[in-house]
């Protein structure tokens, strides 16, 4: 019997992706090669791993149990690699996830911070969603995550608490003189009158959250790709939003801004990485790089707020 890393990373795309095509994209090889990789796996563990159908394929009983041992081989080789590319601290390359929502008002910054420390090290930065980063991120195409707390799930994940990032309502100045704007609480505000990210972005489901609101509200007006855009929206008049504080230097222009009364509602963002891999040398600078690019101070009982810049109408 002879089993290969490849055999078992091609197998792990594939039960992935439920499909050769796409399986052998994600992965970087032709069809058939992935296709005779897939076989010579079934021949030497000596039973069928995938049901083949027309457009797609089904693990068997036996291919859902090689593929649980399998991602762990996968991930423990994983392990090796972070540990020996991360040795000497920052060293390599660093490929970085992060949300869109933090990515142009921390990133600046905390690259900037990076490349000082270390002039070799080449940074690969990839924006999206959460879902899918932390799908690289387990597939060990990435590195480090920086996302909003709480996940779903954190199975396999280390969390890293950077920094806390308030949230402030923002809105017109004819829109924000029709609220009770003392003692002011997320949930006083009216479902009319919220505007939000478009579904799959974690501020957006936070928001919901902080307001008592449902998805599912049909005057609720879920329709901005960007937090910049949304801004825009808002400061023309077409509703009220939640803006965090790390975006307030770029997009609270034109904005009348509020604060929520104590306790203030609020995201924490952090970094998310392999529980597998090290966590010593570059891990610990990467956290204080980015933990200081998020303009945060430390206060006693080791929690974190963020330093808000003051922007015109806030009050």
């Amino acid at each position: 019997m002879a089993i290969t890393f490849r055999q078992l990373s091609y197998f792990q795309s594939l039960a992935r992706h439920r499909n050769f095509g796409r399986a052998a994209e994600a992965v970087h090889v032709s069809q058939p090669a992935l296709s005779v990789q897939i076989r010579e796996l079934e021949a030497s563990l000596g039973a069928p791993l995938v049901e083949r159908r027309t457009r797609d394929v089904v693990l068997t009983p036996f291919g859902r149990r090689i593929l649980d041992q399998a991602e762990r081989v996968l991930g423990e080789l994983r392990s090796l690699e972070d540990m020996a590319r991360w040795n000497k601290g920052l060293a390599g390359d660093l490929r970085l996830g992060i949300i869109p929502t933090v990515a142009p008002y921390l990133l600046p910054g905390a690259l900037a911070a990076i490349r000082s420390r270390d002039i070799g090290l080449s940074v690969q930065v990839q924006e999206g969603k959460t879902a899918r980063l932390l799908a690289e991120l387990r597939a060990g195409q990435l590195d480090a995550v920086v996302l909003a707390l709480p996940l779903e799930d954190s199975d396999g994940l280390r969390l890293q608490p950077l920094f806390e990032d308030r949230f402030l309502l923002a809105g017109s100045p004819a829109r924000l003189a029709t609220l009770d704007t003392e003692a002011l609480r997320p949930d006083q505000i009216g479902p009319a009158q919220l505007m939000l990210l478009e579904d799959g972005h974690c501020l957006t489901d936070q928001a919901l959250e902080v307001c008592g609101r449902g998805r599912g509200h049909a005057q609720i007006n879920m329709g901005a790709s960007s937090l910049a855009t949304l801004t825009r929206l808002v400061a023309a008049g077409f509703g009220l939003t939640l803006l965090p504080e790390l975006a307030l230097s770029s997009e609270a222009r034109d904005l009348e801004l509020r604060r929520f009364a104590e306790p203030e509602p609020a995201r924490t963002i952090a970094l998310a990485s392999r529980a597998t891999g090290p966590e010593a040398g570059g891990g610990r600078s990467r956290t204080r790089i980015l933990r200081g690019a998020g303009g945060v101070r430390a206060t006693p009982g080791g929690n974190h707020k963020t330093r808000g810049p003051q922007a015109p109408g806030l009050s």
